[in-house]
């Protein structure tokens, strides 16, 4: 591969939020806890520093391997936060020579199920930094929307929020697209030809800038209870216990 860094231009997030305010069981989820993002590995030193003065203490990267060698860790590397790489694709090429991505709402909601199933143990680690981090912690993969998504569906699972706000909340990422998909392009430009895929073929074949994104969302929630009877059930096979729940319980209501 051959983009590196400092071939980049550093950029503040697009699709940063903290997820402070939603409804969950017994209040409403405080800021400061968790914070969704798109990549933070080509942050602006001013972006990076101000999210460490506002508390941000670790790290979840969800990115695979390939796209954590085109950026590496970026300016936050420089500061002194926990960091956690929890790639809930391993192998992007793997995944790709298996078959073209479905790039519709549908098929990234497939995605989504065999995601939470495959890389339940990355979900439950990812809870339990989330858990006993004495700060905020900020996950993000390449867009915040995909892996971004479904870390943060599981987290408000926990918590006891209702389908409605899991939906809305991952949804909210639809209208920050266009910028996402310009500030993205030279990282994954680079990936996918890694891969032997033009970008423009990539983005040729998607209808993800169409329609609903709540479509995905919500097949991945209903098709996990179809198949576990509970859409935590990979979580809880894969070693998510009463003691992390309860403790994000806590920590999410706490002032």
């Amino acid at each position: 591969m051959t983009t590196t860094l400092t071939e980049l231009e550093l950029s503040p997030p697009v699709n940063l939020r903290d997820l402070g305010g939603i409804p969950v069981d017994g209040g409403v989820l405080r800021e400061g806890l968790a914070i969704r993002t798109d990549d933070l590995a080509y942050v602006t030193d001013e972006v990076a520093a101000g999210l460490v003065d506002a508390g941000l203490t670790a790290i979840i990267d969800l990115r695979s391997p390939l796209e954590v060698s085109v950026t590496g860790r970026g300016p936050l590397a420089g500061h002194p936060i926990s960091y956690h790489h929890l790639p809930l694709i391993a192998d992007v090429g793997r995944s790709v020579a298996e078959g073209r991505p479905d790039f519709s709402h549908e098929g990234m909601g497939e995605m989504y199920v065999r995601m939470t199933e495959g890389a339940a143990p990355q979900l439950v680690t990812a809870l339990n930094v989330m858990a006993y981090t004495p700060g905020a912690t900020a996950f993000h993969c390449a867009a915040g929307r995909d892996r971004t998504g479904v870390l943060a569906a599981m987290l408000l699972l926990v918590l006891g929020a209702d389908d409605e706000e899991i939906v809305a909340d991952y949804a909210r990422t639809g209208e920050n697209m266009a910028a996402i998909m310009r500030r993205t392009r030279p990282v994954m430009a680079a990936m996918w030809q890694a891969l032997g895929f033009d970008l423009d073929a990539v983005d040729a074949s998607s209808s993800l800038m169409q329609g609903s994104m709540a479509v995905s969302m919500r097949l991945l929630l209903a098709t996990l209870r179809e198949r576990h009877g509970d859409a935590l059930g990979p979580l809880r096979a894969a070693g998510l216990g009463d003691d992390t729940m309860a403790r994000l319980r806590e920590r999410a209501l706490a002032v």
